[in-house]
């Protein structure tokens, strides 16, 4: 089976909490984009702010990992709040800069209106878009086991 690409994007501070738990959450909580993803797909965080509700900016891919497991589940992080997770296997990597990348990423169309691809939340993008990422991110193209 061929392995699909992705973008999920959130605050810093919330990838890591991610990174640190093995999971990925997506779109404030939402099952659908993390159903929309199978094991073994790829994931890449883009941070377009250091912590949710502030604008400190940073305008980052946090992370990468792969989808591990089957399962979408939910998980109560406070009374009222049960946002739906999936686990990830997630690689020690480095931030990478958005701006040095945009002239080789295909899914931003508009280069000076680049934010706006990111609007949604997740998005599936090609290959040589995670080539591009993931060589800023770990200094190599990882395998597709």
């Amino acid at each position: 089976m061929t392995s699909r690409f992705w973008i999920g994007v959130a605050s810093r501070e919330h990838v890591h909490l991610g990174i640190a738990g093995g999971f990925s959450q997506l779109c404030h909580g939402k099952a659908y984009p993390l159903k929309r993803m199978m094991v073994g797909d790829w994931l890449i965080y883009y941070s377009p702010k250091e912590r949710f509700g502030e604008n400190i900016p940073c305008q980052k891919f946090t992370a990468i990992g792969r989808v591990i497991g089957e399962d979408v589940y939910p998980h109560e992080m406070f009374p009222g709040f049960v946002p739906y997770r999936r686990n990830i296997d997630f690689f020690e990597s480095t931030d990478a800069p958005i701006r040095p990348l945009l002239g080789q990423l295909t899914f931003i169309n508009n280069k000076s209106r680049w934010g706006y691809a990111f609007r949604f939340g997740h998005l599936e993008i090609q290959r040589g878009d995670f080539e591009v990422i993931s060589m800023g991110m770990l200094g190599r193209i990882p395998a597709d086991d």
